[in-house]
């Protein structure tokens, strides 16, 4: 019992300084967003004396965030609806169907989460170029889409075949069809696992850089981390003002995160239970 104890608060100590190392420069960042320039210069570890909201006004307009929001918005937003709509679709029936080639197919999708993103990215630059849709919403939209595939059929598969088969010949002999079932039993029941893919993908796209910078040259149409980097840039001088977009840009990931933070518990709960 003494061992079990100690091991117990062993992990949890090393849990806390991990979580203190990811949360505080986290922490320091928002806190210096609300300081004077001269403030932050002369003091970057302390409180701010006077908290001063006039940064995030500032940096919104100076370095055009409602454009940029409003860009990653669309691609992050369109990308998840493709990538689930077409993962749930295709997890469905790779894991409640039985074919030839079910095993093959749920392989090569497992193959793809092995294959480096960024090595196909000057492939994919051609491949925009010839279809047309080179600085457009599309060119982001079709590459987020298809390589969130794998991951996320990777997990759907796993949760939907732990369904017992009595549910679906339930729905069958009360006459549902194969999209009836899938529609009104399969996906509400996988919801767990779909917060776990919708997270994971809104993370990644919100946060995506190289792909947006190679294949978007626009300013009108270039997402939030481009348009960070180009205040960065530009605004070296202006540390606090910088921090205070970051703070804004960082927002909505937590936003959604807590949103969808109660299915993504259950979904974690009903892992471990099954397991």
């Amino acid at each position: 019992m003494r061992l079990s104890r100690v091991k117990t608060s062993s992990l949890h100590l090393f849990l806390a300084v991990v979580s203190l190392a990811n949360v505080l420069p986290i922490l320091w960042m928002m806190m210096n967003a609300f300081k004077a320039e001269e403030e932050f210069s002369v003091n970057p570890m302390g409180l701010p004396k006077m908290w001063d909201f006039s940064n995030f006004s500032k940096a919104w307009q100076v370095a055009h965030l409602g454009t940029y929001f409003w860009n990653s918005l669309y691609v992050t937003i369109a990308s998840i609806l493709l990538t689930v709509l077409l993962g749930a679709l295709a997890s469905y029936f790779i894991a409640r169907f039985e074919f030839k080639w079910s095993k093959w197919v749920y392989g090569l999708f497992v193959i793809g989460m092995t294959i480096p993103i960024h090595a196909t990215l000057v492939p994919i630059f051609i491949l925009m170029k010839k279809l047309g849709i080179l600085n457009t919403h599309l060119s982001l939209v079709l590459p987020y889409t298809a390589f969130h595939l794998s991951i996320t059929i990777f997990i759907l598969v796993g949760f939907m075949k732990s369904f017992p088969k009595d549910i679906e010949e339930s729905a069958i002999i009360d006459g549902s069809g194969a999209y009836r079932i899938f529609w009104s039993i399969i996906l509400p029941m996988t919801r767990p696992a779909l917060a776990t893919v919708v997270i994971i993908n809104f993370i990644y796209n919100w946060n995506e850089f190289l792909f947006a910078l190679v294949l978007i040259s626009k300013n009108g149409l270039k997402t939030l981390p481009l348009g960070l980097a180009n205040f960065a840039g530009t605004e070296m001088k202006f540390q606090t003002m910088q921090m205070a977009a970051l703070t804004m840009a960082l927002l909505p990931v937590v936003a959604f995160y807590l949103m969808l933070e109660k299915q993504l518990v259950q979904g974690m709960t009903a892992g471990a239970v099954k397991g």
